[in-house]
């Protein structure tokens, strides 16, 4: 059930909002968490008995660890398990193929493993239940004494399935203490009305294009050709993702709660930097706070940093998806990280501000194609194209 479908604007959404305003400031949290559950059950089925399971092993660990002379044993406890969730659902098959591919090359019989499904927003839900419990070990929010609250923070319909992420710390007291008001909601069905503008009028309409050029085999591609898929589709995903967030917020206020931004205008940065501190927000401070600065951040030496610096930029190409294409996606942004960091932030803050513009989205855009390509030989092809080393001579045609 996504947020542009009829089902959910004509039916889910104004019954939900109805019964909320009904049950009053008492009942408003039990209405949210059936409805959020409802919602994820109308597109997974069964699975959401996973997610309840996932919400219980961390609303007991919280409370335990909450009262707990060792309390970073359980949070070792929760965490393990968040990831070996984390780690079934999405990267089983991708480790087995991986490994496959590795054994065969030494003449060694390859892991045979039936493909497992993929639950919706597993990845999302995963990182917010880390972030509950990082956020009550280090003393920054309490453990959430009613199991619905802790529920509600893991499964909230407005960013359950394509975020933002939202850290615990960040939203725990408006469990308890939100208001909903006119003017509050007015400014939800407007954020909501420019998402979903952002991503019908927009993102699916860039979508057409990219889809056309992207079914070319990509040895045929033209050098414009090439380009217009690659910008095409840069575009679909800043307007589908940014859209989506959009909507989130807007929903997120309709119901009294106030989220932080998600995006602020990525294609203007003038570095990768920049681009990161702009481009989904909300999974960039994730990694920040509960990954890079616990690994050392910038403390620890140049050398060091690098490291975290990739490694962190190799996680978040594969919290997109669990395939080669997105590794080497955040690998390359992780390098281009590292190389301003090293020296060519401090060019690109000297040098007048197109160049630091053209670099940017040169950078960025090409990347994007490694995200939406199936595999990195067409990835490769495509970027030849690019650079007008291989351009293809294949006649583009609009779809039917």
């Amino acid at each position: 059930m996504v947020f542009s479908s009829p089902v959910f604007l004509f039916l889910f959404l104004p019954i939900t909002l109805l019964a909320v305003w009904l049950f009053g400031r008492r009942g408003q949290n039990i209405v949210l968490l059936l409805a959020s559950l409802l919602f994820y059950a109308w597109g997974e089925g069964t699975y959401v008995l996973l997610m309840l399971a996932t919400i219980l092993v961390n609303h007991t660990v919280a409370m335990v660890m909450d009262r707990s002379r060792s309390p970073k044993t359980w949070l070792a406890i929760g965490v393990t398990l968040d990831l070996a969730v984390l780690i079934t659902f999405k990267y089983a098959n991708f480790i087995a193929d991986s490994l496959s591919s590795l054994l065969l090359s030494l003449n060694v019989a390859p892991i045979r493993l039936d493909p497992v499904h993929l639950p919706i927003g597993v990845s999302f839900y995963i990182f917010h239940s880390i972030s509950y419990l990082v956020d009550i070990y280090r003393g920054k929010a309490k453990a959430a004494q009613s199991p619905t609250i802790t529920a509600l923070y893991i499964t909230l319909f407005p960013q359950l399935v394509a975020g933002p992420i939202v850290r615990f710390h960040d939203v725990a007291k408006q469990f308890t203490e939100r208001v909903m008001n006119t003017e509050l909601f007015a400014s939800g069905v407007r954020r909501f009305i420019v998402g979903l503008a952002k991503k019908v009028l927009i993102a699916d309409q860039c979508a057409r294009i990219a889809d056309a050029v992207f079914q070319v085999p990509a040895e045929q591609l033209p050098f414009a050709t090439a380009w217009l898929g690659a910008i095409a589709y840069a575009i679909q995903i800043y307007f589908d993702f940014s859209g989506y967030s959009d909507m989130a917020i807007g929903l997120g206020r309709m119901f009294g709660f106030q989220f932080l931004e998600n995006f602020d205008r990525p294609y203007i940065a003038r570095s990768v930097r920049e681009f990161w501190r702009r481009w989904h927000i909300s999974l960039s401070n994730w990694f920040r706070d509960y990954l890079y600065i616990p690994l050392g951040g910038n403390q620890l030496g140049g050398a060091r940093t690098y490291l975290n610096l990739l490694t962190v930029f190799f996680l978040t190409g594969l919290w997109h998806g669990a395939s080669w294409n997105f590794v080497v996606w955040g690998l390359v942004h992780g390098f281009f990280m590292i190389i301003e960091r090293a020296g060519l932030g401090r060019v690109l803050d000297r040098s007048p501000r197109l160049i630091g513009h053209v670099y940017t989205l040169l950078v960025v855009i090409m990347a994007w194609v490694l995200f939406r390509v199936t595999d990195l030989t067409t990835g490769y092809h495509h970027l030849l194209a690019m650079v007008g080393a291989s351009p293809g001579d294949a006649v583009l045609y609009p779809p039917t």
